[in-house]
């Protein structure tokens, strides 16, 4: 016991001091939240539909950070526009859908046609990001193709800020999702069911891709030694191009979805939802596909309820107005508190 007392620093006291603040604040906030009776139960329940909305949104993107740095053990910052360059461009086939009133004779078929349109351009863009920007620093020092990843995310951007413009584009109306059903006695959107349907949806679909198809466990090999692995008569380009295409994949997939519930694209909507999702692959633990999942839902739920449940209670004038950060916040507390994530640590364990 006096040892463990010897060895504690004052940057130890001073951490240890700001978990029992937060902590402190947190609890005071949400029981005078709950106390006052401000919200009601169906204000709850549309706050963590909207999170389990927006979570799974957020995961599907943390899934492309996640996958890409198990294998390269670099942080691709240009897969917030990656996710944008899918939304951006399906738009214009939504917009064609409306206008010709195919959208709403026949709402599935054009909806699958535009989702299709959204992977398979963030799928381009994404591979194209591989095999021109960081496939010749593979070996390069790893700050390189930090740097580069940045540069890469502007000058996408910018791309295609000239390509489809500066504006703010809405996306069209789908007549089919504007309805509400009830489950279990509570009120959700048709819209709100098919973005946490789907997210569910195409993440087991991954889960089952990786743990059993011949491909996900080369992946898995790869991400364990690149060096073995192609010992072992792996291709490991190949396994990083799949890599960067199955993360193109559910970015794109996650533009749609965003594009149905947020109903808007522009050319700078990928730098937000990236960072969140970013935020969400570290919560869960960098790496790990499992975690980027837990972590998505973690955030949305956190970033929907945690300003109307403590910061109101703590009488901070439009608390909503300060989710951003909340989640920017808890990003920088992740990284001091637990660096490892929600399953970082288990991960860790199991590669020693």
């Amino acid at each position: 016991m006096r040892q463990r007392l010897a060895n504690v620093t004052p940057t130890d006291v001073f951490l240890w001091i700001i978990r029992i603040v937060i902590i402190g604040a947190v609890v005071w906030g949400s029981v005078a939240t709950l106390s006052s009776g401000k919200y009601s139960g169906e204000n709850w329940a549309d706050f963590i539909i909207f999170g389990l909305s927006q979570g799974g949104i957020y995961a599907l993107i943390a899934l492309g950070y996640t996958l890409v740095y198990g294998i390269l053990l670099m942080i691709n910052f240009a897969h917030g526009e990656v996710f944008m360059s899918g939304a951006f461009t399906a738009y214009h086939v939504a917009l064609a859908f409306g206008n010709s009133g195919f959208l709403d004779r026949n709402p599935i078929v054009a909806m699958l046609i535009v989702t299709l349109v959204s992977m398979a351009t963030s799928v381009f863009v994404a591979v194209l990001l591989e095999r021109i920007a960081y496939r010749p620093l593979r070996k390069a020092p790893r700050l390189v193709p930090l740097i580069t990843a940045i540069g890469a995310s502007y000058f996408l951007q910018y791309t295609f800020r000239g390509l489809y413009g500066s504006g703010i584009s809405t996306y069209p109306d789908v007549a089919a999702l504007d309805r509400e059903v009830t489950i279990a006695g509570v009120g959700i959107t048709l819209t709100q069911l098919v973005v946490i349907g789907a997210s569910l949806v195409l993440m087991a679909v991954m889960y089952s891709f990786l743990q059993y198809t011949k491909t996900g466990k080369a992946m898995r090999a790869v991400s364990q030694d690149k060096d073995v692995a192609a010992l072992m008569g792996i291709d490991v380009d190949r396994v990083i191009v799949i890599t960067f295409a199955l993360g193109g994949a559910l970015a794109g997939a996650a533009g749609v979805l965003y594009a149905l519930i947020f109903k808007q694209v522009h050319f700078f909507m990928g730098f937000f939802p990236g960072i969140k999702a970013f935020t969400a692959a570290v919560l869960g633990g960098i790496g790990n596909p499992v975690g980027a999942m837990i972590g998505g839902f973690f955030l949305g739920m956190f970033e929907s309820v945690g300003p109307s449940l403590f910061l109101d209670g703590l009488g901070i004038p439009a608390p909503y107005q300060l989710k951003d950060v909340i989640s920017f916040s808890m990003l920088v507390l992740v990284l001091i508190f637990a660096p490892a994530g929600i399953l970082g640590e288990q991960l860790y364990v199991k590669k020693a």
